[in-house]
């Protein structure tokens, strides 16, 4: 069968601008939560450090947008088994993660201790997320 024949089983969509991104459901996954202080998402139990919510948006945009454009070119190298590419694109994506704060030295000020990638279980975060998940289903 044809694309063309089988495109009439295909379920209806929203018609799509050209040149963008297909939208998500509206079933996607609700989005992470985000720890009290604000430093930190959530996500399957373990914590990933936040932007540094003091970049002025056009400077965070333009880095969203090269860190993107790295992780492609990570894509393009791990399928072309181009190592030296690889290394590159690696060092592009953590450049941009540490300009965006999330990675490198802890954007507040405060003292508090960076726990980066840490399961919230053995943080500080540990009380509060055990009070918010009483009653729902555990963290996998």
């Amino acid at each position: 069968m044809s694309p063309r024949a089988n495109a009439s089983r295909r379920p209806a969509t929203a018609p799509q601008r050209a040149g963008s991104a297909p939208q998500r459901p509206a079933s996607a996954a609700p989005a992470p939560l985000v720890t009290p202080d604000g430093r930190y998402l959530i996500v399957r139990g373990r914590l990933w450090r936040r932007t540094n919510p003091a970049l002025p948006e056009d400077v965070r945009e333009r880095l969203v947008a090269e860190l993107m454009a790295a992780r492609r070119e990570v894509g393009r190298a791990l399928r072309a088994g181009d190592e030296r590419a690889l290394r590159e694109a690696r060092r592009r994506v953590h450049a941009a993660k540490i300009a965006l704060g999330e990675r490198g030295p802890p954007w507040w000020t405060d003292g508090a201790p960076d726990e980066n990638r840490r399961l919230v279980a053995s943080t500080a975060y540990a009380r509060w997320y055990d009070e918010l998940r009483k009653g729902e289903a555990p963290v996998r």
